[in-house]
């Protein structure tokens, strides 16, 4: 079977889940074909993985003369293809303009108003009315694509790889976060507006009962273009955080953390929040998107921005011991219960008619 896929820019999850597909699908003989922009093979490297990369320049925000290039472009790479499939709203909405009947996966929903709202939705009419199927990764996603018209309406499976083994104890990990006997708090999020990292400070604004021995050390990993403002509001008001960077010890930083603290908008199925389970690390989390389905019982779940909630479930986890241990082993035994790659691609090869195995 031949399998193209279309992705538009993304540094994060919708990438390498469109890189474990890749390497799912080659593995069982098909042909694949990539097609996106430069920066997503360069970051993920799926000709490497056995696919056919095409560039091609789905960008992030509407270009209308470049948008015209890329439809065109799509339905020329696309035309000898047995299943197009696009990830991403944006990918999705070009790719149904230029093929008839595509697969799209949506990774993400709005959380932005205005301008950028108004496109969205647009675009999330186009894909409705144009796309064969559409996979979620939400059931709120699924709800507002059936409003809006789509025939087909179907969740998508999104597996997080199994994380290595931490390279580092607990002690050294902390010890280089200068956390000392503190309790520590890790966020991994991309440093942009969806994630809430507003919220974050403000829940570590405190007040911390016990005092500066027993106030938490929030460490966040992870970039983007609130870094800057972030730390300004870090450094005038002297919270107990620490912005990390980009960190390639993911696994480290959850083996030495009491609890993942997840304050975002909206997520789907979080890669990160899969990652924390497997190594039997609970969590503080928003009660949106896709999240309370992967947490089930291994954390706490707390109404998005309110800051009271995120702050008393914090304490309720760090001063209740019996707590902590009945969340931590939910969390082990959520994490053995993740799906896993071949899951992965049996569910889309079904969404797509062809008997998995």
């Amino acid at each position: 079977m031949r399998v193209a896929f279309v992705l538009g820019t993304t540094s994060g999850g919708t990438g390498r889940h469109v890189l474990m597909l890749v390497e799912g699908l080659v593995r069982r003989g098909h042909q694949v074909v990539v097609a996106g922009p430069r920066s997503v093979e360069e970051q993920f490297g799926f000709g490497a993985a056995g696919a056919v990369f095409a560039e091609v320049a789905v960008s992030d925000r509407p270009r209308p003369v470049g948008d015209l290039r890329a439809v065109a472009a799509v339905r020329r790479l696309t035309h000898d293809a047995d299943v197009v499939h696009a990830h991403g709203l944006r990918a999705g909405a070009l790719t149904a303009l230029g093929r008839r009947g595509p697969v799209v996966t949506l990774h993400n929903a709005l959380t932005a108003g205005g301008f950028v709202g108004l496109v969205y939705g647009v675009l999330e009419r186009v894909v409705a009315r144009r796309a064969g199927r559409v996979l979620v990764v939400s059931p709120d996603l699924g709800e507002r694509m059936t409003r809006l018209g789509a025939r087909d309406v179907r969740n998508a499976l999104v597996a997080a790889p199994v994380p290595r083994p931490p390279k580092r104890t607990p002690r050294e990990v902390r010890d280089e976060l200068g956390a000392g006997d503190r309790p520590l708090l890790v966020t991994v999020a991309r440093l942009a507006q969806q994630k809430g990292l507003d919220t974050l400070l403000d829940v570590a604004r405190g007040p911390w009962p016990g005092g500066a021995s027993r106030t938490p050390l929030f460490a966040v990993a992870g970039e983007g273009p609130l870094r800057a403002e972030l730390q300004r509001r870090i450094d005038a008001e002297g919270l107990p955080v620490r912005l990390l960077g980009g960190r390639d010890d993911v696994p480290d930083l959850l083996g030495a953390a009491d609890a993942l603290l997840m304050p975002s908008r909206w997520e789907g199925q979080p890669l990160t929040l899969r990652e924390a389970l497997m190594t039997g690390t609970p969590a503080v989390a928003s009660d949106v998107g896709g999240i309370p389905e992967i947490l089930g019982d291994a954390g706490l779940l707390v109404p998005y921005g309110d800051v009271e909630g995120f702050r008393g479930a914090v304490r309720t986890l760090l001063e209740e011991g019996e707590t902590a241990r009945r969340l931590a082993a939910a969390a082990a035994r959520r994490g053995e219960e993740m799906p896993g790659a071949d899951d992965a691609v049996d569910s889309v090869l079904t969404a797509y008619g062809v008997p998995p195995r």
